[in-house]
């Protein structure tokens, strides 16, 4: 029998793990949920959306799990608090690593959502509530910390730490054996040589406009 889950999210990212658990034959999406302060106006991919304070009743903890579908806002702090709600109401929040990523990891915590073609290589730990978008690489006997969010295309070396509530952006490179200390934001493009410190932001240079038009240049 699949696994019958409740989504709290309505957003994109949820409307992605819908796609995803419904695909999978272990999993039976059954209803989405937000805060009552929260809920859309009608039903989210064809299935009802209630209220996250009356969710237990109507789906309850012993015969559901659930995912926390929110996305990095403050630091990760707002999904991390809705995933301390959902364990208060008693749930198992499900972990979720798609068949088509390379996974060697020792460890994987819960509420993770792991995206295609990331590569886990040996010796990694991952923490609870963490997300790891497609096409990253976790290098040997590294750790990533509790409500961490990892975009695209991330290089991670071997032997790093990252620990909770960091924000690692698309194609941010980490060299080995450094540390990402608590709630740090690491942009889009970043190269980190050295270990940082805590709240830390890093942006990559962007790149500039050329001086001339694509008109001008020979291709």
């Amino acid at each position: 029998m699949p696994i019958k889950v409740v989504i709290f999210g309505t957003a994109s990212f949820a409307e992605l793990v819908h796609y995803y658990l419904s695909r999978d034959g272990r999993y039976e999406v059954v209803a989405f949920c937000a805060h009552r302060d929260r809920l859309p106006a009608g039903p989210s991919c064809g299935l009802p959306v209630v209220a996250f304070e009356d969710v237990d009743h109507l789906y309850p903890a012993a015969s559901h799990e659930m995912f926390v579908a929110v996305g990095y806002r403050q630091v990760n702090r707002v999904r991390a608090g809705i995933y301390a709600e959902a364990k208060a109401k008693g749930y198992s929040l499900l972990t979720y690593v798609s068949p088509h990523c390379v996974n060697m990891a020792t460890a994987i915590g819960d509420n993770c959502f792991i995206f295609e073609d990331n590569t886990l290589q040996p010796f990694v730990t991952i923490g609870n509530n963490v997300v790891l978008w497609s096409g990253n690489h976790i290098g040997h006997h590294s750790t990533v910390g509790d409500h961490c969010y990892i975009t695209s295309h991330v290089v991670i070396s071997g032997h790093c730490k990252i620990e909770p509530y960091c924000f690692l952006g698309v194609n941010a490179t980490l060299r080995d054996s450094i540390t990402v200390a608590e709630s740090c934001v690491i942009g889009a493009g970043a190269l980190i040589m050295k270990s940082t410190t805590p709240k830390q932001v890093y942006l990559g240079e962007r790149t500039k406009p050329f001086a001339k038009s694509s008109d001008e240049i020979n291709l």
